[in-house]
């Protein structure tokens, strides 16, 4: 196997270098049950190869990514929605916006109701997951190969024969391209078994906010609880409908989300040292011990105080897009469904409990997609109602200078007397440069004459 892919002199570079640090290839060869066939292992290395230039050049391998969500979301069986399923979700869904209109100034989303099957919900949002982790990826990439660039041997070069021509760096980042791959078909797939709808991780997963949801995933949940099942459907609907109406009429607010991502992406760098006692500490027979390795994080970025700074704006901005939804959806829901209360608090339970999924996109790109703060927010978007009014609880989002802080999420009864001081100090501000200017104007009036 090594000498296919770093030929000859290679090989035997590397089986010097290994036996120098205390390995014998043909025990690993025998402890990883790797095939002995001449026939097999170019059969095996073929695949390799081909899982290489499949991925080509980009950060993440993404046919490597679609196949295994696909896989990963079929487990267990996914067949198509049939037409009462389908009915349904979309009955469900339209008479959910009818209730939002009595609890939120913002108007319907303009996206056509769907229901979908988990395969569906893959292939409608996996766009969007390469929006949100190749930033990431690319960082986390080129870090890595500036990491590692000291442990390849300086003779490892122009002389040594890789598969379709690639030179050891190129393999480098192909193999962390499949890695990356691999980690977000994982996450993706399992959150297609998981999620309700578009929003409900609090990231808005389509382009053009549309309210759907996943039908198997809405009755398994519905299955396990007291409520009838066309309740819950009902609240998840409600729930999914209003966060489809958030994202569409606050155009500004999914370019902040993932800007915030993008800035934390931009100050990725790799403690090298750390690297390097992290992969000694591997060991090289455990495929088990390898396979947690790299899922748990071995390879994880060093956090600047900007990126902390950014993933602070990101948890305050989650809080409060699922605060609101869920303060909003709960007041729709509470003249019409009898069980409101104790599903409200089931979902506030599950998001904030997380789950594999989450923990692995929070290994992979260190972001944790759960809003810490939900209750905080809540609580803020039910004060600021109950101080000025629903209309004056939407207006927040007119502009994402009004948006809540953290501090506000602290103290949420103060918020309107917070506000109402920096209103108060900003117009003093306006008029004292105002009568400057005006004191100026004067002046070089009579000085003219």
């Amino acid at each position: 196997m090594l000498r296919a892919i770093l030929g000859e002199e290679g090989a035997a570079d590397a089986v010097r270098e290994l036996r120098a640090q205390g390995f014998d290839p043909a025990q690993l060869a025998g402890a990883s049950e790797l095939p002995t066939d001449p026939a097999t292992v170019r059969a095996m290395f073929a695949q390799v190869n081909s899982m290489m230039a499949a991925g080509g050049d980009a950060s993440v391998n993404w046919p490597m990514a679609h196949d295994l969500a696909r896989q990963v979301a079929a487990q267990g069986g996914d067949p198509a929605l049939t037409p009462a399923q389908s009915r349904e979700v979309t009955d469900a869904l339209g008479v959910a916006e009818l209730w939002l209109d009595a609890a939120t100034d913002l108007p319907p989303s303009a996206g056509t109701p769907r229901a979908w099957s988990r395969a569906e919900w893959v292939e409608a949002t996996l766009p969007t997951w390469r929006t949100l982790t190749e930033p990431v990826a690319t960082s986390l990439s080129a870090a890595l190969s500036d990491a590692l660039a000291g442990a390849l041997p300086e003779d490892l070069g122009a002389d040594v024969s890789l598969p379709g021509g690639l030179d050891p760096s190129q393999l480098m980042r192909r193999l962390g391209s499949a890695v990356f791959g691999m980690q977000v078909g994982q996450a993706a797939g399992t959150l297609a078994r998981d999620v309700f709808g578009t929003t409900d991780i609090g990231l808005p997963l389509l382009d053009r906010p549309a309210p759907a949801l996943v039908a198997s995933n809405v009755a398994d949940f519905a299955e396990d609880l007291d409520a009838p099942a066309e309740e819950v459907r009902l609240f998840l609907a409600l729930r999914e409908a209003a966060a489809s109406r958030l994202f569409t009429h606050v155009p500004w607010l999914r370019a902040h989300l993932f800007g915030a991502v993008a800035a934390y992406a931009r100050g990725i760098t790799i403690d090298a040292d750390q690297l390097e006692e992290a992969v000694r500490s591997i060991d090289p027979t455990d495929a088990s011990a390898l396979q947690q390795a790299l899922s748990g994080g071995v390879f994880a970025p060093q956090t600047t105080p900007e990126q902390e700074a950014a993933l602070g704006r990101l948890e305050t901005a989650l809080a409060l897009v699922e605060g609101w939804v869920d303060e909003v959806s709960t007041s729709a829901a509470l003249p019409h469904l009898p069980h409101t209360v104790a599903l409200r608090e089931m979902i506030r339970r599950r998001r904030a409990a997380g789950g594999p999924a989450e923990q692995t996109f929070a290994n992979l790109v260190g972001l944790e997609l759960r809003p810490r703060r939900l209750r905080d927010a809540a609580t803020l978007w039910a004060q600021i109602a109950r101080d000025g009014g629903q209309s004056a609880r939407d207006a927040v989002w007119d502009h994402p200078d009004l948006m809540p802080t953290a501090e506000d999420l602290d103290d949420p009864a103060g918020y309107t007397a917070r506000r109402t001081a920096a209103a108060d100090e900003s117009a003093a501000v306006d008029r004292a440069i105002a009568e400057l200017l005006g004191d100026g104007s004067d002046g070089g009036a009579a000085s003219g004459e």
